[in-house]
């Protein structure tokens, strides 16, 4: 297998799965999904509240991202939401993300940042979008 084919399926299914987790992590928030958000915690958010706002963002970034739509801007934007989750529920709790089962968060923050930086790669909308715009 030529190793360029093998980075591209690579990064692709890097970029399908953390986009699939983070819509579902939004969805379960606002819709429902998975069971919802437990009884004990209140329920679904207020769709203004800050918990709120980060389930949009999740179910319309990790949406976009999935589909390497508008993929930079998007992947940029939920890297800073989760490092916004980190630091203000995880990090309270413990110094390190091990103690304080931060993990989740750090690692996503920092792989939308990779994809931030990459873009959509060459299996996404944002790639036809260039080739349909050059020809």
């Amino acid at each position: 297998m030529n190793d360029n084919f093998a980075v591209r399926v690579s990064y692709f299914l890097l970029r399908v799965v953390s986009g699939l987790l983070l819509l579902q992590a939004g969805g379960m928030k606002l819709f429902g999904w998975f069971g919802g958000i437990p009884a004990d915690m209140g329920g679904p958010p207020k769709l203004m509240s800050q918990i709120g706002i980060g389930a949009v963002l999740e179910v319309v970034g990790g949406s976009l991202v999935l589909l390497g739509l508008f993929t930079r801007p998007a992947a940029f934007i939920i890297s800073g939401e989760m490092a916004v989750a980190y630091f203000q529920f995880h990090q309270p709790n413990g110094f390190w993300p091990i103690q304080n089962h931060g993990e989740p968060a750090v690692l996503l923050c920092f792989i939308y940042l990779l994809i931030a930086a990459n873009g959509g790669g060459s299996w996404s909308l944002d790639a036809r979008r260039r080739k349909s715009r050059a020809s």
